[in-house]
């Protein structure tokens, strides 16, 4: 596994691995790896997904988790795991949420800007310095989320490790 420049940038790191090990045999090796590791590791693992994490005696609100998904390329007969690095599915969907509402409220209020220039209206100066507003909300979000993957990045290097011990035994292509 390879890690990019713009893996650097990126709120949910991911990888991919070719393999000719069939889904099936691919999740039962995964279950087999977890239950060896069962110690240091937690999750839930099916034919198609799997969510790994690392256990720890908290649980804090920025713990990292692996997805793994598996799809088979049925012209080259391999099978291609993907995994991404990131939160649990409620801090993803809530960050999600917030990026949404402020870029919206953003988009809004500039427009009310532009607008008003154009037609030469008064009425709406407030709406430049409150799309700046929305603007820095929009930073402020995105350096919270680094911040949280700083927290969990000792847990990060444990899970990428995970990944690659537990492929190390598959049949890979490259």
């Amino acid at each position: 596994m390879e890690q990019t420049t713009f893996d650097q940038i990126r709120s949910r790191p991911r990888f991919k691995i070719f393999t000719e090990t069939t889904k099936e045999k691919y999740a039962l090796h995964l279950k087999e790896f977890l239950n060896s590791n069962e110690s240091r590791f937690s999750g839930n693992i099916n034919s198609e997904t799997a969510t790994i994490s690392v256990k720890t005696k908290e649980n804090p609100y920025w713990k990292p988790f692996l997805s793994l998904r598996t799809e088979f390329d049925s012209e080259k007969n391999i099978t291609i795991i993907c995994g991404v690095f990131g939160p649990s599915s409620s801090v993803w969907t809530f960050f999600m949420f917030l990026y949404f509402i402020f870029g919206i409220s953003w988009m809004v209020c500039f427009t009310l800007f532009y607008v008003a220039k154009q037609i030469k209206q008064d009425g709406y100066s407030w709406s430049f310095p409150a799309s700046i507003l929305f603007l820095f909300f929009i930073f402020i979000t995105y350096f919270i989320g680094r911040i949280g993957r700083k927290k969990g990045k000792q847990e990060m290097k444990e899970l990428r490790n995970f990944a690659v011990e537990s492929s190390l035994h598959l049949e890979t292509k490259k």
